[in-house]
């Protein structure tokens, strides 16, 4: 049976998945992934970037699987279906960014309000990258995005966007949803998961 890896938002808790996949089969095999050194999870001496939070997960791709990613989470899991097109079953990738510059769909920045909330997460997070461009088109894993359409952080036109640019990917849109969607309207969003995953 594939195992589904949940993948956090820059948040980073283990715990913010759990009420999606707490409604999905019992039979699946999950884990759920927390950064460390990012919002309140505890650091580690060898977590210090992106390219680590990537390493992590691909110490638990031991068979194919399907990611399931939550905002910058989606960067990481797109980045994994790309670089490992026959590990990566299903993606699942939710109000994210994948890899695409927001700015230039309105999108608020969520850096300043990040620090208040979490001032001691690592510092890379809220730098913004060189580049964190990233060529979509070559996933090939059958993709569901999921946003809310009230999400300020990652708006609809992101979703819109990254579904013309993934060959056959489904966009679904959650009437009031917001960035935190997975976690607001959990059981439409462990419905539309389990469709596509099954």
């Amino acid at each position: 049976m594939t195992k589904v890896l949940f993948l956090p938002g820059s948040g980073a808790s283990p715990d913010f998945r759990k009420p999606v996949g707490a409604r999905l089969p019992a039979a699946w095999p999950k884990h759920y992934f927390g950064w460390p050194g990012l919002g309140r999870q505890p650091p580690e001496p060898d977590v210090g970037g992106w390219a680590d939070l990537v390493r992590m997960v691909e110490a638990r791709m031991d068979g194919p699987v399907d990611l399931v990613a939550q905002s910058m989470g989606g960067v990481i899991a797109a980045t994994l279906a790309i670089k490992h097109p026959q590990r990566v079953r299903r993606l699942v990738l939710a109000v994210t960014s994948g890899g695409v510059d927001m700015t230039r769909f309105g999108a608020s920045d969520w850096r300043p309000d990040y620090r208040k909330l979490f001032p001691d997460a690592a510092a890379w997070i809220t730098e913004r990258p060189a580049s964190m461009a990233l060529p979509v088109e070559r996933i090939v894993a059958p993709t569901l995005l999921l946003w809310g359409d009230a999400d300020a952080i990652s708006p609809v036109a992101v979703g819109r966007h990254l579904a013309d640019r993934i060959a056959g990917a489904r966009l679904h849109v959650v009437a009031g949803g917001d960035h935190d969607v997975a976690r607001t309207h959990a059981t439409e969003v462990a419905v539309l998961i389990e469709g596509h995953l099954g």
